[in-house]
């Protein structure tokens, strides 16, 4: 009962971070738009960063990729959350249906990791060359995001011991 007590909790605690974030970029939009304006032009990256044709200008995509961003946010938070209520119900039953109850948990999860790992290390970070930005650099930040989220998503899909009512 502990460990499933511990898995909704961790999943509840992701749920709570991916809203507030989700719920930051929209309640202050203008703030995170500006991180990833400067990433997309890539204009802090380094003087004659031979990479700069990957650049996007068009305001119209900056805003469809942060959009985008939090779209994915909102969706994490959205399946994590319900992955909470659907290990909830079925804290006491049997493994079989606590399995099928963390579903949505691992969906959300995934898609957490996912979000932090392709959209900031992977398409930020590499394509776009924000390792190279010292105002507009935002991996340390994405690596705390979806490592967490990994090593949750690993607990999360670990299969529990006998339920007592299974033994």
């Amino acid at each position: 009962m502990i460990e499933r007590l511990a898995k909704i909790l961790v999943v509840a605690s992701m749920a709570l971070l991916a809203s507030l974030v989700s719920f930051g970029n929209l309640t202050d939009y203008g703030t995170n738009l500006q991180f990833v304006e400067h990433v997309l032009r890539m204009d802090t990256t380094f003087p004659g960063n031979a990479n700069m044709y990957r650049a996007i200008t068009s305001p119209l995509l900056q805003h469809l990729g942060y959009d985008v961003i939090i779209f994915l946010e909102t969706l994490t938070a959205l399946l994590c959350w319900i992955g909470v209520i659907a290990m909830g119900r079925a804290l006491r039953q049997d493994n079989a249906a606590f399995a099928r109850a963390k579903r949505s948990a691992i969906a959300g999860l995934t898609l957490g990791y996912l979000t932090w790992q392709v959209c900031f290390m992977t398409i930020g970070g590499e394509w776009f060359d924000m390792w190279q930005s010292q105002q507009w650099n935002g991996i340390d930040s994405a690596f705390r995001f979806f490592i967490t989220f990994l090593v949750i998503l690993v607990f999360v899909t670990r299969a529990e011991s006998l339920h007592p009512s299974t033994a």
